[in-house]
């Protein structure tokens, strides 16, 4: 039994790995496969008669540790100059108030379809609105710079600003005055907290001389952020901006701490673990996405109850989107179709208190949803072209 668990784990992640590979040149979203090959292993296994234990409490664990790692990997390849504020500011915009616009909408159509509050509609529409960092970081690679650079802050962006208004929801049943009174306080917290944690872990990843550096540092990044989300800080701002500054590090060295950094051995240091980062988030959301897929019934994928609203829901957040991202100046494709749901927003959903669920939003719509915006993006990406060959084929020949 052990041997048949190593040989299964290593077949589907080098099933992974060679999904990851392909996908720039196939354009398919490799979370579309991955969900199918999850299913496809319960299907066999299920044939087969073969006993698999209860492994749903595992996928909130992986998803969690995923997700600090995505955001982690996504920050450390951000690069900061003034040259990008205009980037960063319209990245933000587009980020942080389609999550806000649309939210509420699909509140009020819960609320009116369902008869539940308003309150209760907004945390089972927050999930839904949500762009995964995951998979839109990793299908953008083939676009010009400046779209892909775009996916990069706004993709990001969107998970932190999602969470963030989640938890908001969620640990305030009545939205007042005092209720951004302790957010704030909140903020101001996790500043802190960033601050010291983000010079003392750079420290360390300078000073450290044992052959094992990195991944005490990794662990202690996930430490610092689940001590942090027990007191209810907003702590994915920690992994973001951590993830800015030591990716930035040359930006910094004017300022006299730096120097007690070792700079120069540190950017080192950081090109290591940016590397090691990379290796493990694809092993950690590799496992999530077929994990999940392994947990999809059947007959929820092909709900047709809920197929509707699913319908609706994705051609709501494309529409939305257009309108950002035309109001934003920004290119409005090949950028619209990259708006897939997928890690994030299952973490939210299954994250939904007790008792404040709703009938309209189930597996099966979350799946359904996350599905539709995938093959959305798939084909778009696949009409609109290579944005890199495009500009290649664009520019004048000399003779």
């Amino acid at each position: 039994m052990t041997s048949a668990i190593i040989i299964s784990i290593c077949v589907l992640l080098l099933i992974a790995y060679i999904f990851d590979v392909s996908s720039p040149k196939t354009r398919i979203p490799s979370v579309i496969l991955l969900l199918l090959v999850g299913w496809a292993v319960r299907q066999g296994a299920n044939f087969l008669g073969l006993h698999i234990p209860d492994l749903s409490p595992i996928l909130p664990v992986i998803g969690t540790v995923g997700l600090i790692l995505v955001v982690l990997e996504g920050s450390l390849e951000v690069e900061l100059n003034r040259s990008k504020l205009g980037l960063i500011v319209r990245s933000t915009v587009v980020a942080l108030l389609p999550i806000i616009l649309l939210s509420m909408l699909l509140a009020l159509a819960f609320e009116h379809f369902d008869g539940i509050s308003f309150r209760t509609g907004l945390l089972n529409a927050i999930p839904l609105c949500v762009i995964s960092s995951t998979i839109a970081i990793s299908s953008s690679q083939n676009l010009p710079t400046k779209d892909s650079e775009f996916v990069t802050y706004e993709s990001s962006l969107s998970d932190i600003f999602g969470v963030i208004f989640f938890n908001f929801v969620v640990r305030n049943e009545v939205i007042d005055l005092s209720s951004f009174t302790e957010f704030g306080a909140q903020i101001v917290i996790i500043l802190v907290v960033t601050v010291a944690a983000t010079l003392g872990l750079s420290f360390l990843l300078s000073k450290i001389k044992h052959h094992v550096k990195f991944l005490p540092i990794i662990l202690l990044i996930i430490l610092i952020y689940t001590i942090a989300k027990m007191y209810h800080l907003p702590a994915l701002i920690f992994i973001f901006v951590l993830g800015l500054f030591i990716g930035n590090l040359d930006k910094f060295e004017r300022f006299r701490f730096m120097k007690r950094l070792r700079p120069e051995i540190l950017v080192k240091e950081v090109s290591r673990l940016q590397e090691l980062t990379k290796e493990i988030t694809f092993s950690i959301r590799s496992l999530f996405f077929l994990l999940f897929g392994y947990l999809i019934e059947t007959s929820e994928l092909l709900n047709t109850n809920t197929l509707v609203w699913a319908i609706a829901i994705s051609g709501g957040i494309f529409l939305v989107r257009f309108i950002f991202l035309k109001l934003s100046g920004q290119n409005v494709f090949p950028l619209l179709f990259i708006a897939p749901r997928g890690l994030i927003t299952i973490l939210l959903f299954i994250s939904i208190p007790v008792g404040q669920t709703t009938n309209l939003v189930n597996n099966s719509l979350i799946i359904q949803v996350i599905i539709i915006t995938a093959l959305i993006m798939m084909i778009g990406l696949m009409t609109t072209g290579n944005g890199k060959e495009k500009i290649a084929s664009d520019m004048p020949q000399t003779t």
